[in-house]
């Protein structure tokens, strides 16, 4: 029995809705957005912060007239709330948009008018008025404060210099670039292991071969597979065709339990099966270790095996499991053959013991494995050759409609879901990097605008304009660094809990952590470049001139 509410997030059964959501995507999804969102709140903060002393004569004026500090908060978190309520508005018009982009990652029924429900609606209105008080608190605290003598006599810029090393404000910073440097390094990670898993030798070969399923309910009969079998073998651009079951690496799997006794020692082990026919390990070029192949009067009397079954039965040398009978469902069986290891599933999971058998039943020959030919210059033949199996196809089942797939094409979609994880984390790293150098470009104008006079002072007395690029840079570029210092050590853990999700899986190497690192003080010091340059080349007499 399975609760109807398990239906749609559970991936174990699948019968009622396949694919199910995944729940792990989501919560991607979700952890993304918040950090996404606490990267703008953080932005917002060092903007407006950074601007302060363009509005401290309209706040001392405003005190002047009787404005009470409170008024002047509501005033502020009034402005941070309008501005948040337009970015949904917009955002909220966006979503069309934004759904066909994460098609891939989100189910088809999700639609905009979901959005207009109680629970999303009530979520939304939550959200609003918490950005408002998260991002616009602080500055509403910080610009009320200010007193209008002080800002009357100009003397702000003394006044915020009190606070130009406040570590709250460095600490804002260091935080964006500890969540920006932390998508790079799992973006990095995730690219890294992708490309191991497609590209490593699982134990067979997997380019050049389609695998086609005949109807298993509706004409499943011996005699007409026997037809398109003898039918796909005189196509000339096929170079052999075998008849099974799945191929090496697949969803379905068969499995039951084996005992083997010999004198003292008896061994009970849960082994999968697979069904196959002769030419099986000649199609996907299954490396033989010892003994033979199966051969068509081996019926299910014989069987072969991968190499770690022979090891789980105490073998170290493969050719002595060769001639040993195992008990398989009260059925005596003799090993003829061990075969390498190959992976039966993707590199999420281990090889596990295998036991391949001869099929014997119109319920286990259902799937043909075609080899096709190598493919010329002008690269028309495997073109030809599903034309050619699609034509048979129709002579023998006319009533059912011709599908194939090629396999590599299938090992591929074994890795749908980390594939998606790196997309999803290519965008977030994106707009990470993007909000990140926006809010340093924030904290370079209210540097700049803090050391103005300084500047002007340091370029009368001879200093030039790359000193002075220096000294406003050296500041910032250490909270980069100080934020990689942070950030490694928590990406490394989250990359190798990641990675617990592969049995077999790439190493976590140093160099991802230098890219990231790298990648970011190279984006960090072209940000700073536009601002500092511009600083560091003004007219010092502007800057010193008294009003």
């Amino acid at each position: 029995l399975q609760p109807l509410s398990d239906i749609h997030f559970n991936e174990k059964y699948g019968a009622i809705e396949n694919p199910a959501a995944s729940k792990t995507t989501l919560y991607y999804l979700m952890a993304i957005a918040a950090f996404l969102l606490l990267l703008a709140c953080i932005n917002f903060i060092n903007l407006t912060t950074a601007q302060s002393s363009q509005r401290a004569k309209e706040i001392g004026i405003r005190k002047t007239m009787g404005g009470t500090r409170f008024q002047l908060i509501g005033q502020f978190l009034s402005e941070t709330f309008l501005v948040t309520l337009l970015a949904v508005v917009i955002s909220i018009g966006l979503v069309p948009v934004i759904l066909n982009l994460f098609a891939e990652f989100i189910s088809k029924d999700i639609k905009t008018a979901l959005l207009f429900q109680p629970g999303p609606l009530t979520f939304i209105v939550l959200l609003v008025l918490v950005v408002t008080l998260i991002s616009g608190f602080y500055p509403a605290m910080v610009l009320s404060k200010y007193k209008p003598v002080s800002v009357l006599k100009n003397e702000i810029n003394a006044t915020i210099g009190k606070s130009r090393n406040a570590w709250f404000r460095k600490s804002l910073t260091v935080t964006q670039f500890i969540v920006a440097q932390f998508f790079i390094m799992e973006t990095v990670l995730v690219s890294k292991q992708l490309h191991y898993a497609l590209n490593k030798n699982l134990g067979y070969k997997k380019d050049a071969i389609v695998f086609v399923v005949t109807p298993f309910f509706n004409h499943n009969s011996f005699s007409l597979k026997q037809v398109f079998f003898n039918k796909l073998k005189a196509i000339p651009q096929i170079a052999l065709v075998s008849q099974g079951e799945f191929p090496p690496s697949s969803g379905g799997m068969r499995g039951s339990d084996i005992r083997y006794l010999d004198g003292k020692k008896e061994v009970t082990t849960r082994v999968d099966m697979k069904f196959i026919d002769e030419n099986y390990i000649y199609v996907y070029q299954i490396k033989l270790l010892a003994g033979r192949n199966l051969a068509i009067s081996d019926t299910n009397k014989r069987t072969i095996i991968n190499e770690t079954f022979a090891n789980t039965l105490g073998f170290k040398n493969p050719n002595d499991a060769v001639g040993k009978v195992v008990d398989l469902d009260q059925q005596k069986m003799q090993i003829v053959g061990v075969t390498g290891d190959f992976y039966q599933q993707s590199l999420h999971d281990k090889i596990k013991p295998l036991a391949m058998i001869y099929h014997s039943s119109t319920f286990n020959n259902n799937i043909f494995h075609l080899a096709l030919k190598p493919q010329t210059a002008e690269g028309d033949e495997w073109k030809t050759a599903i034309a050619s199996v699609a034509k048979v196809w129709k002579q023998v089942y006319p009533d059912d409609d011709f599908d194939y797939q090629f396999y590599d094409d299938s090992i591929a979609k074994f890795y749908e879901s980390d594939q998606h994880t790196s997309k999803l984390l290519g965008w977030s790293t994106g707009l990470a990097v993007l909000i990140s150098c926006l809010g340093l470009m924030g904290l370079v104008i209210y540097n700049a605008n803090l050391r103005v006079k300084e500047i002007g002072i340091r370029k009368v007395l001879g200093a030039s304009a790359r000193q002075i690029v220096v000294l406003l840079s050296t500041e910032l570029v250490w909270l980069v660094i100080i934020a990689f210092v942070i950030v490694t050590p928590l990406a490394w853990w989250a990359m190798h809990k990641w990675m617990q999700n592969f049995a077999d899986r790439t190493s976590i190497s140093w160099w991802i952590f230098a890219f990231s690192g790298a990648g970011m003080l190279l984006t960090t010091l072209f940000t700073l470049s536009f601002q500092t340059i511009k600083a560091a080349i003004s007219n010092p007499v502007k800057s010193l001139r008294s009003e």
